[in-house]
């Protein structure tokens, strides 16, 4: 049986696959790509991380290309920037209301795909799963930390 990294990077590469494909129908109407998705989403789940950089470190996109994301998002009228009131340098992202249906759908395609990966889960089962993955993702983070 194949050790437990090797199910993880499998699953990883299956889910992000699975997620994926699961919106392509929004992408094909809309004419964006998984990575302006990806910004939009960020944006709507993470109140108060509203920065490019937010985006970048932690949604593990590189600087350049959430860049170019938020200059398309914001052409289109998706988002919107404005500079931060303490610090002019710090610019501020956030969903305008044309924006906001798309981040919804979004959103709606994102948790549907949850329900599928947790459906043939017991709500004990589900409640155990989330306790045992927040252990997981915690011991992940301090992984790039230690010293080789």
């Amino acid at each position: 049986m194949p050790t437990v990294t090797t199910r993880l990077l499998l699953f990883s590469r299956q889910f992000e696959r699975f997620y994926e494909h699961r919106f392509t129908p929004l992408l094909e109407r809309t004419g964006l790509t998984m990575r302006e998705i990806h910004v939009l989403l960020f944006l709507a789940n993470n109140p108060g991380y509203d920065t490019a950089r937010d985006v970048a470190e932690y949604r593990g996109l590189a600087k350049s290309q959430v860049s170019q994301a938020v200059d398309l998002l914001a052409a289109q009228g998706l988002l919107r920037r404005a500079p931060d009131g303490a610090d002019r340098r710090v610019v501020r992202l956030s969903i305008t209301e044309a924006g906001a249906p798309l981040a919804r759908e979004a959103q709606a395609i994102q948790a549907a795909c949850g329900r599928r990966l947790l459906a043939n889960f017991s709500p004990e089962e589900e409640a155990r799963f989330r306790r045992l993955l927040e252990t997981v993702l915690e011991n992940g983070a301090h992984l790039m930390e230690e010293e080789p």
